[in-house]
C-alpha cells in the first residue's frame, strides 16, 4: 500500500480514494487518520479478491442502480455493498486480521432503506 497526497484527485465531501495499490489522501494530515486508513485498507482487500478491474465495474454498476433506487447521488454511494462494509468496520483497526473473503456479499441490500 502507497499513501499518497492528491488533493484535486479526491472528489468534494470525501477525504481518501482508493485505486489499488495506491491510497489517495486529500491532505496530508489525512495519512494519520487511522480510521480513515483503515477504511481505505478495507477497499484495498476488496479490490484485490475481485482482481481489480472487477471491482470498479462492480462499483459502477450498484452505484447506478443504487441511484436510481435512492434518486439521491450521495445515499447511493452509501448503500454501496463495498461502501457498507468499509463504513461499518473502519473503527476496528483490527478488522482485516479476520475478515473472511467476499464479507463484502453480507452488505448487498437490494430493498431501499
Amino acid at each position: 500500500m502507497f499513501i499518497k497526497v492528491a488533493k484535486y484527485l479526491i472528489p468534494k465531501g470525501y477525504s481518501g480514494m482508493t485505486v489499488f495499490p495506491f491510497v489517495f489522501v486529500k491532505h496530508s494530515f489525512d495519512k494519520d487518520d487511522l480510521v480513515l486508513i483503515n477504511h481505505e485498507k478495507i477497499h484495498l482487500r476488496q479490490q484485490l479478491e475481485l482482481l481489480i478491474l472487477p471491482f470498479f465495474i462492480w462499483y459502477g454498476i450498484e452505484y447506478i442502480f443504487r441511484f436510481f433506487q435512492h434518486k439521491n447521488t450521495y445515499l447511493a454511494y452509501k448503500n454501496i455493498s463495498f461502501e457498507r462494509e468499509a463504513y461499518a468496520n473502519e473503527m476496528n483497526l483490527r478488522y482485516l486480521d479476520n475478515r473472511k473473503f467476499f464479507l463484502f456479499l453480507r452488505y448487498l441490500n437490494w430493498y431501499k432503506k
